[in-house]
């Protein structure tokens, strides 16, 4: 980690091989993990604790102070797991008061460009194509997909292993396990491809695509589909999880089904 030709403030604390590349500038109170790796031109700046085996991608801004008016410059942080990849130009801002800290999870994949503002919280094995943008305050599930340009309004909810088609905008929270797509953000299908990747059966694919069918496709209001689904799908994590985020929703769930048949 002797690069000469980058700044390590002496107060950071950097494991012994980590390798910090020409030009990279850590300032004080930062943590890095275990065989991390920083690239050129990447910025570190305070409140950042950084996993071990990550990789940072050149022109990448970590931990910057929140993009809020009301921020009085707290001691607040960022967080991001182990073996989570963060590509060029990548900007993650650092906390507010209301949470402390922005959190990226364990083995995620964040491409180029992306934005994560203060004070979201990120699940693990998230992938967030290149563009996607994320407004302050919101909670991403894990394996959760954002596809190129896809940008999250404040407060919103995704839940896990949902996947967001390109370009789209969130407004609503968007259940689990679910595809996202259109103008205005609708329901789309199940994440077939991406629940059979992660090991979900046939069964359990089909058993979720009734509870959707129920919630989307019935003509039903939000409280009408989940009495039904409480009352005729048989109790299951999964069914569990679904009925927990809808009750949990604080900006409502995204409304309408578009068939792609």
């Amino acid at each position: 980690m002797n690069q000469p030709l980058a700044y390590v403030h002496p107060g950071a604390k950097i494991a012994k091989n980590v390798v910090i590349e020409p030009f990279a500038t850590i300032h004080n109170n930062v943590v890095i993990g275990e065989g991390t790796w920083i690239g050129s031109n990447v910025t570190i700046m305070e409140g950042a604790r950084i996993g071990k085996n990550c990789s940072i991608f050149p022109g990448a801004v970590i931990s910057a102070i929140p993009q809020d008016k009301k921020f009085n410059d707290e001691d607040t942080l960022t967080v991001i797991g182990d073996n989570t990849t963060i590509r060029e130009c990548v900007t993650i801002n650092r906390g507010t008061t209301d949470r402390m800290k922005t959190v990226i999870g364990n083995n995620c994949w964040i491409m180029a460009y992306c934005h994560i503002a203060h004070d979201c919280i990120v699940g693990d094995n998230c992938i967030f194509s290149n563009n996607s943008t994320l407004a302050g305050h919101i909670n991403v599930g894990d394996h959760v997909v954002l596809a190129g340009m896809a940008a999250i309004q404040q407060f919103c909810s995704i839940g896990k292993h949902a996947f967001v088609t390109g370009g789209s905008l969130v407004r609503k929270d968007v259940p689990p396990f679910v595809k996202a797509g259109r103008e205005p953000l609708s329901y789309v299908g199940i994440n077939s491809i991406g629940l059979r990747r992660r090991g979900f059966s046939t069964d359990k694919i089909r058993e979720i695509q009734d509870i959707y069918r129920i919630l989307y496709q019935k003509n039903y209001n939000n409280s009408q589909a989940v009495a039904i689904i409480e009352a005729e799908m048989q109790a299951t994590a999964e069914r569990d999880e679904i009925l927990e985020f809808i009750k949990n929703s604080q900006r409502g769930i995204m409304k309408g089904y578009f068939s792609s048949n």
